[in-house]
């Protein structure tokens, strides 16, 4: 399972988090996405070698970065309830909200996600149970919340903007869409420190809004796409998503009812791989292609919706 998951989470670190950095805002974070290899490089590498000090120390680099990226998410909501989106309101154009959007909340879970993952990341390195947890859980933590913090939140936020502008009988679903998976990826958190069956009703949550996702990226964006390469991708992260979120409800229910469920090293292998490589990736590389031939707007910004 170590391999597997080491695999996983270096295809976050190194690609997925700062392709998804382009898409949230390519003019104010240029420089994030440009420069994130290099903290990326030394966390993946400190996966590969043994728990110890070269290890918690590289951890402990990269985990500054994760940080530093979270550090932005106060500032694009207080932006967001002046009216503004991220990088302001160029022209002069009066507010239009001063509550921050489903897409604005979305993506702001994004850009903290990673933070945790560090953290987890430099306690499973040092060897720490950190807050009693295991060091096994500890390791899961990390891909967790690159997929189903980071990405899961950041295409969440896409699709309910996307979704809105381009079919607005869907925008209760697609504000369902951008609230539910922060807010499930935040009861999951909780449920660590509470019980199984909280962590149970955060599974749920998420669940129901990946689904979401998955639905309007079927119905409402795949049918949009320029080429039948970006239509794939978009259909396969909405299939994917089907299979690997109920595999994570069955994961949830057996651990807190008993009943027989996928191991942890099943889960990595299936739910984990699955969401990794049939979700995040097409879903990034997808995103990417629809967003490549236009030049970067307030949209592009993922300022906040009315």
């Amino acid at each position: 399972m170590t391999v597997l998951v080491n695999l996983i989470v270096t295809l976050g670190m190194l690609y997925v988090v700062p392709a998804g950095l382009r898409l949230i805002d390519p003019v104010g974070l240029r420089t994030a996405a440009r420069l994130w290899p290099v903290p990326a490089a030394l966390g993946a590498l400190c996966l590969w070698l043994p728990r110890g000090v070269p290890a918690t120390a590289l951890a402990a680099l990269y985990a500054a970065a994760t940080l530093a990226l979270a550090a932005r998410a106060p500032a694009r909501l207080s932006a967001a309830r002046r009216g503004k989106g991220a990088c302001g309101n160029p022209g002069g154009a009066p507010p239009r909200t001063a509550v921050p959007g489903p897409a604005e909340i979305a993506v702001c879970t994004a850009l903290v996600s990673p933070s945790i993952a560090g953290t987890a990341l430099v306690a499973e390195r040092a060897g720490y149970r950190l807050f009693g947890f295991d060091l096994d859980i500890l390791a899961l933590t990390v891909p967790h919340f690159h997929f189903a913090g980071f990405t899961a939140a950041l295409v969440a936020g896409l699709v309910c903007r996307a979704a809105t502008a381009t079919a607005p009988g869907t925008a209760a679903l697609s504000r369902w869409a951008a609230y539910s998976v922060p807010g499930g990826t935040l009861l999951v958190l909780l449920g660590y420190f509470v019980d199984d069956w909280a962590e149970l009703a955060g599974a749920v949550v998420l669940t129901t809004g990946m689904w979401a996702v998955a639905l309007l990226t079927w119905r409402d964006i795949r049918p949009g796409a320029r080429d039948r390469t970006t239509g794939a991708l978009l259909g396969t992260s909405a299939a994917v998503l089907v299979a690997t979120m109920l595999l994570a409800l069955w994961w949830a229910a057996g651990e807190a009812t008993g009943i027989i469920h996928p191991t942890l090293t099943w889960m990595a292998a299936t739910h984990g791989l699955g969401n990794a490589l049939g979700f995040a990736l097409c879903s990034v590389l997808a995103w990417r292609r629809l967003t490549a031939d236009r030049p970067p707007t307030d949209v592009d910004r993922m300022e906040t919706t009315p």
